[in-house]
């Protein structure tokens, strides 16, 4: 039977004409259900829920429903929303805290590190059926988080900047306390225990708090990622989601026929693997799970799909995740084409593309006439030179519709 599958995702709340980000989310929520979409750390930040979907093509039509209604209230405020790690343009005074007790106490203990949490990130929940199970799980499938976070890549530039990474939400991310690798723990209870251990310290309030890569929820029957940058595209979500959903039925599979190996608790390497996959993206280099070296990422990409090939078909999935995953590495990562936005034109382009991918949308409204806002693009190469890439060429397209069946 086919494990449920659930996505949260955050999106940034932006002025149309200026791209800036502003603190909105209260008056635009008071236009939408809360069962569905609820406020976030800033005001400048909204999340949406998707409902549990044991179909790729029935998630993917939730998730595009969700951003249809939050951009119909959004426009009826003279407003956008975009989905991507950080916003393009968003000044250091962008954060207004939502006036909620437990978000004022992360300000004040947390400060600039929750002052500049400017950023969105997409999760994913993947049913389970114990605790104990998810904990197990979520050893096997780390070392194939960071090529997910690759693919989900959408956060180049901060506050008007190019950062030199592909997601710098990560670095931005990776300075919470608990953010990072999860480690190793045999049981629940070990789990538990630890998690009890950091609340009891002070460094976190509550058991929310825990930013881990993936984590057992601390509310639902589900396995979360969290690692991933939120993704303007919707069948970027789709994809990750499918192949999040196979490495962890592939590990609950391994569990029970004892084909998982014993984990020697040595996960400093994964870190790296991280950063590499936030600095490269898609565009070059990626730490290969298997040999732990160096490897082109099209190619890392590839041994996951080989290595899931079976679970993938046994969900019915196969079709779906390889076609997306080709398209994927066909077009790049949304950082790739934010800086080609950004270089053949500036970042209010940018900002165009972001909010036109996020409505479903392949291209932005074109060149805007000169004046207040235009910011040229802060990078210093030739267009379109990123490491690893030759590809400055438009994008060709979305296909979503074809791949994923809508």
């Amino acid at each position: 039977m086919k494990a449920g599958l659930g996505v949260e995702e955050e999106f940034h709340v932006l002025e149309v004409e200026s791209g800036l980000l502003v603190p909105r989310a209260d008056a635009l929520l008071r236009r939408l259900p809360r069962r569905s979409f609820q406020a976030e750390l800033h005001q400048s930040t909204v999340e949406s829920n998707s409902g549990v979907h044991t179909s790729l093509h029935e998630l993917y039509a939730d998730l595009a429903g969700l951003r249809g209604r939050l951009d119909a209230a959004a426009s009826s405020l003279g407003l956008a929303v975009a989905a991507a790690g950080t916003a393009p343009l968003a000044p250091a005074s962008s954060g207004h805290p939502t006036a909620d007790a437990r978000y004022r106490r992360m300000v004040e203990d947390y400060r600039k590190v929750a002052d500049e949490q400017l950023i969105c990130g997409a999760q994913v929940h993947v049913d389970v059926p114990d605790r104990d199970t998810a904990v197990r799980v979520m050893c096997e499938v780390a070392p194939w988080l960071p090529v997910l976070l690759a693919l989900s890549a959408s956060s180049p530039f901060w506050q008007g900047a190019d950062t030199g990474y592909a997601s710098w939400r990560t670095l931005l991310w990776q300075r919470w306390p608990t953010a990072g690798p999860a480690g190793c723990f045999p049981t629940a209870a070990d789990y538990d225990a630890a998690v009890g251990d950091l609340v009891r310290s002070g460094v976190i309030t509550d058991p929310g708090m825990i930013y881990y890569d993936v984590r057992p929820s601390a509310h639902l029957p589900t396995l979360e990622l969290r690692l991933c940058d939120a993704c303007p595209r919707t069948e970027t979500v789709v994809l990750v989601a499918g192949l999040f959903r196979a490495l962890v039925t592939r590990a609950r599979q391994r569990l029970l026929t004892g084909g998982a190996p014993v984990c020697r608790g040595r996960h400093e390497w994964l870190r790296g693997a991280s950063w590499r996959a936030a600095r490269s993206g898609l565009e070059g280099t990626l730490v290969d799970p298997e040999t732990r070296r160096e490897a082109p990422a099209a190619q890392v990409v590839r041994r996951l799909l080989d290595r899931l090939r079976p679970t993938l078909e046994a969900l019915g999935d196969r079709q779906t995740v390889e076609a997306l995953a080709r398209q994927a590495l066909t077009e790049g990562s949304a950082a790739q084409r934010m800086r080609r936005t950004a270089q053949q034109e500036d970042l209010l382009a940018c900002v165009d593309m972001l909010i036109a991918e996020t409505r479903g949308e392949r291209r932005h409204r074109g060149p805007r006439p000169a004046g207040p806002g235009r910011v040229p693009y802060p990078g210093t190469g030739a267009p379109g030179a990123f490491p690893g890439t030759g590809a400055t060429g438009p994008s060709s397209g979305s296909g979503a519709a074809e791949i994923i069946g809508t």
